[in-house]
């Protein structure tokens, strides 16, 4: 693949709290995009607080590219009903994966590599860092959507390094 840099691993943990679309509950699933490419989980039946714990996985070719978040209950004889939305940008990951993965083998792991406060700038709930784990930077992030009474989604970014590639 030209240009490609890797791979970023989102893990879908789970939902909390989301908005009720149905009558007492929804059907919620995830969709993300990144550039061109999209990504969805599957659908968790009537749950507000949905256990996904799905890997979803892109190619980055430009790591500028924001992810876009967008909840949904999966209706069966009418148009799937919104539930928030929220986005991301992978560049503070990608650039801690490029200056910090050649030398990290010689630190503990558990290691706080960044750290991101929530503002009104981004999407977090709460403060998200980039962390060195068993030989991983992963980044777990939680996300409070927008455009929607309430509802928050945990995430989990990981690099995923490919041979050969042109990147980091």
């Amino acid at each position: 693949m030209e240009h490609l840099l890797g791979l970023l691993r989102v893990r879908v943990i789970r939902g909390v709290n989301l908005a009720v679309r149905d009558l007492k509950s929804s059907d919620p699933y995830v969709v993300l995009r990144m550039g061109k490419q999209k990504l969805k989980t599957h659908v968790v039946k009537k749950n507000l607080n949905p256990e996904w714990n799905e890997e979803l996985t892109f190619s980055v070719v430009d790591p500028t590219l924001i992810v876009k978040l967008e909840v949904f209950d999966k209706d069966i004889f009418s148009r799937d009903d919104r539930m928030g939305n929220a986005e991301f940008e992978i560049q503070p990951f990608v650039e801690a994966v490029k200056v910090h993965s050649e030398h990290l083998e010689e630190v503990p792991s558990g290691t706080i590599i960044r750290k991101f406060a929530p503002s009104r700038q981004n999407c977090l709930a709460e403060e998200s860092s980039i962390i060195w784990v068993d030989g991983k930077i992963v980044q777990d992030i939680i996300l409070r959507l927008r455009n929607v009474e309430c509802g928050e989604i945990e995430l989990q970014l990981q690099w995923i390094k490919i041979p050969r590639s042109t990147g980091l």
